[in-house]
């Protein structure tokens, strides 16, 4: 047929999503276009019928049939501006980077994406992270806007799709510090209780399911705690293996140990006389499969506040190790 066009998935695209693809080298392209061009069999996959979640692999053969105006090439994407000050403050954020990832130690108080109220947002200021790619970075995961720690963005669409897939099957390791007020009882173990999201007069609200909640959904969190001061307050270890929406928080309170700071939470029962105000969670570190192969391990150290509670609170935190990568067999 004329104007059928043959395209190569580059290594840099493995695992994408067949849709995604699309998207990125036919933005025009609606998706209801694409889904009518998918079922009647116009766009193949090494010459067989593909799905919309269909994932690439390098090498592949997509046949794209004739577009017309849709599948015009788009204009380059406008690079922001941002103020040079702000640029230098995002850079030194950086823990580690190469072709692929960019991991930044996100401060407390910057919110990651955008809504209601927001000004400024590191969704918003991802340009600054380009370091001469074409490429925007892209968020692959969360933080709350007072969580601080280790974030991963990727750098190319392929490396999103395959750090995407890690946290989705669990590949990725993420390690959190919390100071909670109280001593858990036992001092450690696992906290398997299913979340439910509520609405609430000052907005949605995270809280442990009941049975009678059909949306609930599994959350489990492991933790430890690595040192106590008295009854008072206790530095935990906690390693989420699902991801759900304010999930640490709600599983501390659960086990009457609220994280300190936690206004929205456990109210003034998550204060402290004579320590900081603000939350005090902390993406300490994550380990996950490197998208080139092998496997990145990167720390963060913790925050100013959580410094001061460590130092009052008499515990005593080791430094962050260098990020390390290491090479597939």
């Amino acid at each position: 047929m004329s104007g059928v066009t043959t395209r190569t998935v580059t290594d840099d695209e493995a695992e994408i999503r067949l849709d995604r693809w699309f998207r990125r080298h036919y933005p025009n392209l609606a998706h209801g276009a694409l889904a009518k061009l998918l079922r009647t069999g116009q766009v193949r996959v090494d010459g067989k019928r593909a799905e919309a979640g269909t994932r690439l692999a390098p090498g592949q053969a997509v046949r794209v049939p004739p577009l017309g105006e849709l599948g015009s090439t788009p204009k380059p994407r406008h690079e922001v501006e941002i103020d040079p000050h702000l640029v230098k403050d995002l850079h030194a954020l950086v823990l580690y980077r190469d072709d692929h990832v960019i991991v930044i130690d996100k401060p407390f108080g910057l919110p990651v994406q955008g809504g209601p109220g927001i000004t400024k947002s590191l969704d918003a200021l991802l340009d600054a992270y380009r370091f001469g790619s074409d490429e925007r970075p892209r968020l692959v995961h969360r933080l709350d806007r007072d969580t601080t720690g280790v974030l991963l963005l990727a750098r190319t669409p392929g490396a999103a799709s395959r750090l995407a897939s890690a946290f989705r099957s669990r590949a990725a390791v993420k390690t959190y510090w919390a100071v909670v007020v109280g001593r858990p009882h036992p001092l450690e173990g696992r906290i398997d209780a299913a979340l439910a999201k509520r609405a609430g007069l000052r907005g949605e609200r995270v809280t442990v399911a009941e049975e009678s909640d059909q949306d609930a959904a599994h959350a489990i969190t492991d933790f430890r705690t690595v040192e106590f001061a008295g009854k008072k307050a206790a530095w935990l270890e906690l390693q989420p293996l699902t991801g759900r929406t304010h999930q640490l928080r709600v599983h501390c309170a659960a086990i009457g140990c609220p994280i300190l700071g936690d206004a929205k939470y456990a109210g003034g029962a998550a204060m402290m006389e004579g320590l900081p105000e603000q939350l005090h969670l902390h993406a300490r570190g994550i380990t996950i499969p490197h998208p080139a192969g092998g496997t990145l391990a990167v720390e963060a150290k913790l925050p100013p506040h959580m410094k001061e509670s460590f130092d009052a609170l008499g515990f005593t935190a080791p430094k962050p190790r260098k990020p390390a990568r290491s090479r597939p067999a």
